[in-house]
């Protein structure tokens, strides 16, 4: 408590207002997610008069917030992987302030006018699209004036395929899956029309419940860590004495990272020969922050470069057992070396631009110690997005329920059909959250619910068809324009006001 003091005592008003107003917004983005994505969860409950519209929505809402109290968070630094190096450890500045401002209220924007039009739109897709504007925008207005350097494109890439393979994954999966119930399943109830007088059979709205439930606290699990680690990055940026350092790091999290760190002094400095001592002395994390943005060559003024920002941060975690112990005015700075040194490892052992799988293995195991005591995410926090996200399950949700309901699929959707759509999506959405990728609650769910409709035979309505794929569509470069458009306007209104 005494550390959160001293940080509240180090920030002025007008930070403070900006800080209020950023987490303001985070919870906001969360709460559109939740009415925006959530719906689908309880499309097919609804439509299937497996449960009533409003306890469907509630008990959705319930698991979605249960979702991301139980989340890992490993989606959550997925996300901030992907934001440029040097707005990440520089988050207090103007900056910093203006990517979070333009990445959330982009992203809320897209929500409200594709909810508003009853499309099954991705917050996923929203929220990345609008981090590759903010990047291409920072780049721009940089020195180097080169939109490529803006944004982490490996990273991007991984995400992107996530993206782009799940729809795949749920609209072929769904209809395998409802052709194998039809041929191991006799039962005709199942793929029958539902009888909106009474509820399904009791074991087919059990499966039913099962699957709402389980992409309900699917969502919550993936969807709800897009927020946090918006969050985490402000709070690190205006609180480091509280939040740059997780507190309660073992002490043998905090051995290996020493371990971790005189590896690293080791291996640079017999790859460093021939640096330009006087530039990296300079500024080594401009060094490394330049080679991160780019697709550059290693070079002996990264490794000596490296070496430095590791000497700087062995010396700054000393000998101590505990990062409590650590001063507090270092703490900000030990955190943003530590990302660059995390950043940095990280590409050189994917990229396979060190000379030995031996130093591969070192620097996994580098970026895995930081992370392991600089990725965490307090229970407040995820308390908070939890009820942003479950309430905003229960508000407005009928729009984009009643397309995914009536508007796919050219007949009523049959109990078959909703168990194997929803099935899909939780398992689909369950193995994203494990590998820590970010996925589309809603295309998966979506497309699964179009392909059980084509492996039934029913036809699907291509205008809503359409409408989805365009959305689908055009949901990145709007984003990209958006977030690139509102970094500019909001650095320069924040850099007004006085923030540097």
């Amino acid at each position: 408590m005494h550390l959160l003091i001293a940080d509240f005592a180090s920030v002025g008003l007008g930070t403070w207002a900006l800080l209020g107003l950023a987490l303001l917004l985070a919870l906001a983005f969360e709460f559109a997610n939740g009415f925006h994505d959530t719906a689908n969860a309880v499309a097919t409950v609804i439509y299937t008069h497996t449960l009533p519209a409003v306890p469907a929505v509630i008990w959705s809402g319930f698991f979605n917030f249960l979702g991301v109290l139980t989340s890992t968070g490993a989606v959550a630094f997925s996300i901030v992987n992907l934001l440029p190096v040097e707005l990440v450890i520089h988050i207090g500045s103007a900056a910093g302030f203006a990517m979070v401002f333009s990445l959330l209220v982009s992203a809320i924007i897209w929500n409200l006018g594709t909810w508003y039009l009853g499309l099954p739109a991705s917050s996923s897709h929203t929220l990345i699209g609008s981090i590759i504007g903010v990047g291409v925008a920072n780049a721009l207005m940089s020195d180097s004036h080169y939109w490529g350097d803006g944004v982490n494109w490996s990273k991007a890439k991984e995400v992107g395929m996530a993206l782009l393979i799940s729809p795949v994954i749920g609209f072929c999966m769904a209809a395998l899956l409802l052709i194998v119930m039809k041929i191991l399943i006799k039962n005709p109830k199942l793929y029958s029309t539902p009888d909106g007088n009474h509820p399904p059979p009791g074991w087919i709205r059990a499966l039913l419940m099962f699957t709402c439930t389980g992409v309900s606290f699917a969502h919550g699990s993936n969807d709800g860590q897009k927020g946090m680690g918006l969050i985490m990055l402000i709070l690190v940026g205006i609180l480091p004495t509280t939040y740059a350092l997780k507190s309660e790091s073992s002490s043998a999290e905090i051995a290996s990272l020493r371990s971790g760190l005189a590896a690293s002094i080791s291996y640079s400095s017999a790859h460093a020969t021939g640096a330009n001592t006087s530039t990296v002395n300079s500024d080594p994390g401009k060094v490394i922050t330049s080679f991160l943005r780019g697709h550059h060559s290693t070079t002996p003024d990264l490794f000596a470069a490296i070496g430095a920002i590791a000497k700087k941060s062995e010396t700054t975690l000393g000998s101590f057992e505990s990062l409590n112990k650590i001063p507090e005015d270092k703490r900000g700075g030990l955190r943003s070396d530590l990302y660059l040194l995390s950043s940095v490892s990280s590409k050189l052992a994917k990229n396979h631009q060190l000379d030995s799988p031996a130093a591969e293995k070192e620097a996994k195991k580098l970026t895995s110690c930081i992370n392991g005591v600089t990725n965490f995410i307090p229970i407040w926090v995820k308390v908070a997005v939890a009820l942003a996200l479950g309430c905003g399950t229960m508000v407005g949700w009928k729009r984009i329920v009643v397309t995914v309901g009536e508007k796919i699929g050219k007949t009523h959707m049959t109990y078959g059909q909703g168990a194997a759509a929803e099935l899909v999506a939780m398992i689909t959405i369950s193995i994203a959250d494990i590998l820590g990728l970010p996925v589309s609650t809603t295309h998966v769910l979506s497309s699964g619910v179009a392909g059980t409709m084509a492996a039934n035979g029913s036809g699907l309505q291509m205008a809503t068809v359409r409408n989805i794929l365009m959305a689908w569509v055009l949901t990145l470069p709007v984003c990209v324009f958006l977030g690139a458009g509102l970094f500019a306007l909001g650095l320069n209104v924040i850099a007004r006001l006085g923030f540097q």
